[in-house]
């Protein structure tokens, strides 16, 4: 065997030297530190329960922690803009609905984010009806009912809402202006707050959703009465459309879905989306909502990017027929 020349040697030890900080330059795999999962609404209320769900299951499939971070504040938009203004590098989700990236920017003058440029779509991940829940002590057992006596007394009675600008309180100003109605909005600050004080009689109704107000109704401490979509939820089939009783074409159906910072890179997208909606059509997720009146679907980035787009224009015409302002 021939001895190494010098010029060998060096080779090697270059080679030696340098290997290692190729290495060092390689991007880390995904995920190698926790990922953000921004809530933009108070703990208790329904966002907030659907995000826990999800983000419990979607540490177990990637292997990290995703930590829940509760942005409370402008109808969701406080942390809708924490997620447009972060790095789409996958570390970064929030969870979204019909008010953060429909409504806001019709009901506020002034949106810190776009709800179509600033965001990318990952998938939907449920819709939830809302149900017209009374308080035991109004005497009205149905819609009709509670028309006829919200006319008897005009501006007596109050609603409940999760927060001024927000769904639940849009909801209660399309019943007004549709069924024409004077009703007082009382907003709170978030959903839990709301349906305490409806328990407890200091207001007398309000348009929550199925998942936080159906225990109250099964117990007896609240009543409802009709359902906010165009059609009877299968859920709860027993209970009328607010249309059917009386308020002619009411229709109001919260949708919910998982968004990243606009700019994430197609890989990340692929891997998220492919995550997100095999545990959202796992059968153990169905089950532990279907019960709740929770109709729990993904989508594609595409059909969630669409849906976005459509319901813009939509709500901008509800907010603007029904007088709506956010506070």
């Amino acid at each position: 065997m021939k001895a190494s020349t010098p010029a060998a040697m060096l080779a090697l030890v270059l080679l030696g030297t340098t290997a290692p900080s190729y290495a060092a330059d390689a991007p880390a795999p995904y995920p190698s530190r926790p990922i953000r999962y921004v809530v933009p609404f108070a703990p208790g209320g329904p966002t907030d329960i659907l995000s826990r769900a999800i983000a419990e299951r979607l540490s177990l499939s990637l292997g990290t922690p995703v930590v829940v971070d509760n942005r409370a504040g402008a109808g969701g938009g406080v942390g809708a803009e924490i997620v447009a203004r972060s790095a789409p590098d996958g570390y970064t989700l929030m969870i979204g609905h019909v008010g953060t990236h429909a409504i806001n920017i019709s009901l506020y003058a002034k949106v810190n984010y776009d709800p179509i440029k600033d965001f990318q779509p990952i998938s939907m991940i449920a819709t939830l009806p809302f149900v017209l829940v009374v308080h035991p002590g109004v005497p009205a057992k149905n819609v009709k009912e509670l028309i006829a006596l919200a006319r008897a007394k005009p501006g007596v009675l109050n609603f409940a809402s999760a927060g001024s600008g927000g769904p639940t309180h849009l909801a209660g100003e399309l019943f007004k202006s549709t069924a024409a109605i004077d009703i007082v909005h009382i907003p709170y600050k978030g959903n839990a707050a709301a349906l305490g004080d409806l328990v407890g009689g200091q207001v007398q109704m309000m348009f929550s959703n199925m998942l936080t107000a159906m225990p109250f109704v099964r117990t007896g401490k609240l009543r409802a009465i009709a359902v906010s979509t165009l059609k009877r939820s299968p859920q709860a089939p027993e209970l009328p459309t607010v249309s059917e009783g009386g308020a002619t074409g009411y229709d109001v159906t919260p949708w919910y879905g998982v968004l990243a910072p606009a700019g994430l890179p197609k890989p990340l997208l692929a891997r998220l989306h492919g995550e997100v909606s095999k545990i959202v059509d796992s059968p153990e997720m169905r089950e532990r909502f279907v019960t709740q009146g929770v109709d729990v679907a993904s989508s594609t980035p595409e059909a969630f990017a669409a849906l976005i787009r459509a319901e813009i224009p939509r709500w901008r015409d509800l907010v603007k027929r029904s007088g709506a302002k956010a506070d």
